[in-house]
């Protein structure tokens, strides 16, 4: 019975992970609670409705800035049930369909990408909402860095074929478990939000610029390829 559930266990991870290279640090469980997930979902849910579900998270984690602005910090709090609720609808919209066998390759893709821009924006502005004075500018920074990560992701795609969300050992899932600790830091010791969001753009920007010189790289051997691909195409 064991070995049943381990090979069942196999099969639903390869379906889920199909057609994303992941290198992030929490990949191996991370890929075991998607498995556990995506095959409990009711038939009843979509992938539409867990992607709906994502960004309500997002709007959660922004009422949660909001509130703790106007009412109560502790309000921060909603913000790391929004993140969970995101991950959880935003990492298997995608999964579950390739589970059940129905992908929609192209719409899923561009729909993800475009709720991940909102799900930036909405956060960064949150941030903007609770902050006060230049602290406000990281807010600007985090959604500007944010999208440069995603822009660099997508032309890798383009010039490798290859689709990645990560960079290195951090992608969306650490991102969220990082402002997640960030928020209940600045419920701690407020004030500290200032501090941790300036180091996460310093971090993004330093990943950004690894990020896009090894992009650069992969372009130009793409390019010095196909140039002798022709010229031998030529000679023949």
């Amino acid at each position: 019975m064991k070995q049943r559930i381990s090979r069942d266990m196999v099969e639903i991870l390869s379906t889920i992970s199909k057609g994303r290279h992941r290198t992030n640090i929490l990949k191996n469980p991370e890929q075991k609670a998607l498995a556990f997930f995506v095959s409990r979902i009711p038939d009843s849910i979509n992938s539409d409705m867990l992607t709906f579900l994502g960004l309500l998270g997002s709007l959660l984690t922004v009422a949660g800035f909001v509130l703790a602005a106007y009412v109560n910090i502790y309000f921060l709090l909603l913000g790391v049930l929004g993140f969970a609720i995101n991950w959880f609808g935003d990492s298997l919209d995608g999964r579950l369909a390739y589970y059940r066998n129905q992908p929609r390759k192209w719409y899923g893709f561009s729909l993800d990408i475009t709720v991940d821009w909102i799900t930036t924006i909405l956060i960064g502005t949150g941030y903007m909402i609770y902050t006060e004075g230049f602290a406000k500018f990281f807010g600007v920074g985090f959604v500007v860095m944010y999208g440069w990560a995603m822009i660099t992701t997508l032309l890798r795609y383009k010039v490798t074929d290859k689709y990645s969300i990560d960079s290195g050992l951090f992608g969306p899932t650490e991102t969220r478990v990082i402002i997640s600790l960030i928020l209940i830091f600045e419920v701690i010791f407020k004030g500290s939000i200032v501090y941790t969001a300036a180091f996460v753009c310093v971090v993004l920007l330093i990943v950004n610029i690894i990020g896009t010189l090894d992009l650069l790289k992969q372009a130009d051997k793409r390019d010095k390829a196909e140039k002798e691909q022709k010229l031998k195409e030529k000679n023949d």
